[in-house]
């Protein structure tokens, strides 16, 4: 049998591409890649939305640079990407850490130089992470997504990927480490490919990795850099550079401030002249499509005037975020709840504090709408975006009251075109800072124990009939996000939860007591460190729940107590020995006896659950 031979091609503007029986990938831009023998990106499994040429609106940051912006700072980064050969005295520096504050623009810089690069079949990868955006906020599929990028852009270290993974078929586990999976589908196949002469090139190879600091795994970030400037060291003459935008951040400026990265500081170019061009451009575009902006020209001429713009300009002091959130807000379209003119709207601007006060401006204007808190505070804290049906599901609500409360927020929000389609994102970052922190956003504060709201109302998806959707699996990652949260008084805030859900309960989602029974199960099984209360308090508490649970059944208890959802944390290899009072061992058993009654009194199947807690918890 003839071997089948890995083939690059090029599809303009194509999606989904299928000749005979082989698969073909969009892996970055119109590039495809695909084996007939196997199909390596398959294999990799890699984060399609985490590149530059991802769907923005749909997975952020929403960044680009405005035609004509930029071009100073742009041509010293290019000025250090293209520099190849050097005196052999000159070290060759490989690394370009990108850094400034929040909204500073960034992204959009680090967007422009992958499409750069790219353009010219320079650019090796790309790389954008985003904070609560799944997969892209931590280390778990890094190096698979800049591995399968790579095969895409450099065919010939496509054979060489597939030899590192048939070699060591556990490398895609997450037992695996970050710096091994680098080594093996990064590192090593670009050497292969170089060291052996199958790659032609005129210039060395870049990667683009954005918003570092939004990678929520810090130990990763630090293995990431240490073992990259290691291998450049290793390595002096190889043609590859990293090019590495963030916020400063200790654990990323700790490794990279040394005098083998060039240092980048946003903030030391002045951008004023670059958001006038955007400003003067965005509201040119806006007079001629909005009617009522058109008329009050004709009328009262220039608009902004001169002095508006000079005014707006300082006071947005070289922030691209706060320029493109402010122009939002002006011009955004009048409601019933709030009528006012883009000619209203440019003087409250200018008399804002920066950011905060513009979100908090923007989010007062559907603040008194039902389930405004439940909607923005779910939006700031999922572990990834949802559609606007799937946020309604989640929080036992219909569709139209999502879309009524965020029709007014879209000039920090990204609102979906439909219900069903597209998620629904925060404009930038700093809003879900703004939102987390008490003492910036106020009233409209998202406390860290909404993470325990979530993690109930993902949990009750499992046992709910209807449409099934993503937003179920995150159960278990809001309630450790809720236990290890410092600001949390852990049984404070049980406590007020469990007075919430019996004030207001909702008639389709599982009993908070088989919630709060199987959460307290669940964390006897997670590391001391993950959470700070106590085993026997955890064991107390979720025999007392089951008892509750089973006493005052709700809808979905008997599918909860028969599917034997809890079964897998009592196997043979989660047998643990906690130590505890005489009083508490009493209380233990008598909850035991309580639910065992419980149980049998409703004709559950007991012998699923009941009979399987006295086992291994008596004696």
């Amino acid at each position: 049998m003839a071997e089948a031979h890995l083939h690059f091609e090029n599809f303009s503007h194509a999606r989904h591409v299928q000749l005979g029986q082989q698969t073909i990938n969009l892996i970055a831009g119109n590039q495809y890649l695909w084996n007939g023998r196997q199909n390596l990106i398959l294999r990799l499994n890699p984060i399609i939305d985490a590149s530059h040429t991802r769907d923005r609106r749909t997975s952020p940051p929403d960044s680009a640079c405005f035609p004509g912006t930029r071009e100073n700072v742009i041509m010293w980064i290019t000025w250090w990407a293209d520099t190849w050969i050097v005196p052999s005295t000159t070290p060759v520096v490989h690394v370009y850490w990108f850094h400034g504050f929040a909204g500073s623009g960034k992204s959009a810089i680090s967007l422009e130089i992958a499409k750069i690069y790219a353009g010219s079949g320079r650019l090796l990868a790309s790389y954008f992470f985003f904070r609560n955006a799944g997969d892209r906020s931590c280390m778990n599929r890094f190096a698979a997504t800049l591995a399968a990028q790579m095969a895409a852009a450099v065919p010939a270290t496509a054979s060489f990927i597939e030899v590192a993974l048939d070699a060591e078929p556990s490398l895609l586990t997450q037992g695996t480490p970050l710096t091994v999976q680098l080594d093996r589908l990064v590192y090593e196949p670009f050497k292969a490919a170089l060291y052996q002469g199958l790659v032609v090139f005129n210039g060395p190879f870049l990667i683009v990795i954005d918003g570092l600091d939004e990678c929520e795994d810090k130990q990763g970030v630090v293995d990431f850099i240490d073992h990259m400037l290691d291998f450049f060291e290793r390595h002096p003459s190889i043609p590859l550079r990293f090019f590495i935008a963030s916020r400063v951040e200790e654990h990323i400026r700790s490794h990279l401030d040394n005098d083998s990265v060039v240092l980048g500081n946003l903030d030391s170019y002045s951008a004023d002249k670059d958001i006038e061009m955007f400003l003067e451009a965005s509201f040119k575009c806006a007079a001629l499509n909005d009617r009522l902006i058109k008329s009050y020209v004709r009328a009262n001429g220039e608009w902004p005037t001169k002095s508006h713009m000079n005014t707006l300009i300082r006071h947005i002091n070289g922030s691209f975020v706060l320029a493109s959130t402010i122009f939002k807000f002006i011009v955004q379209p009048a409601t019933e709840e709030d009528p006012s003119t883009p000619m209203d709207r440019l003087p409250l601007a200018l008399e804002m504090n920066g950011l905060d006060s513009l979100y908090a401006q923007t989010l007062a204007r559907s603040q008194h709408l039902p389930h405004f808190h439940n909607i923005i505070s779910t939006v700031a804290l999922l572990r990834e975006p949802l559609p606007i049906v799937e946020i309604a599901e989640l929080l036992g609500i219909e569709a139209f009251k999502v879309v009524h409360v965020l029709l007014n927020l879209q000039a920090i929000f990204h609102v979906p075109g439909t219900d069903e389609q597209g998620e629904v994102t925060l404009c930038h970052t700093s809003l879900r800072d703004f939102l987390t922190t008490k003492s910036r956003s106020g009233c409209f504060f998202v406390p860290p124990s909404f993470h325990l709201h979530l993690s109930y109302y993902s949990f009750s998806l499992n046992f709910q009939t209807g449409p099934r959707f993503n937003s179920y699996l995150y159960w278990d990652a809001h309630w450790q996000a809720f236990a290890e949260s410092e600001a949390c008084d852990f049984i404070n805030e049980i406590e007020q939860f469990k007075t919430q859900a019996c004030q207001s309960p909702h008639a389709n989602r599982l009993s908070h007591h088989a919630f709060l029974c199987s959460l307290f199960f669940y964390s006897l099984f997670l590391d001391n460190s993950q959470i700070s209360i106590g085993k026997p308090y955890l064991l107390v508490k979720s025999i007392e729940q089951l008892a509750l649970a089973a006493e005052c059944p709700g809808l979905h208890t008997r599918l909860w107590l028969e599917t034997g959802f809890l079964k897998h944390w009592f196997s043979t290899q989660n047998r643990m020995e906690i130590e505890f009072t005489e009083h508490i061992f009493g209380v233990l058993r008598h909850n035991l006896q309580r639910a065992s009654n419980a149980i049998h009194a409703n004709k559950f199947q007991h012998d699923i659950l009941a009979q399987l807690v006295w086992k291994e918890c008596m004696l």
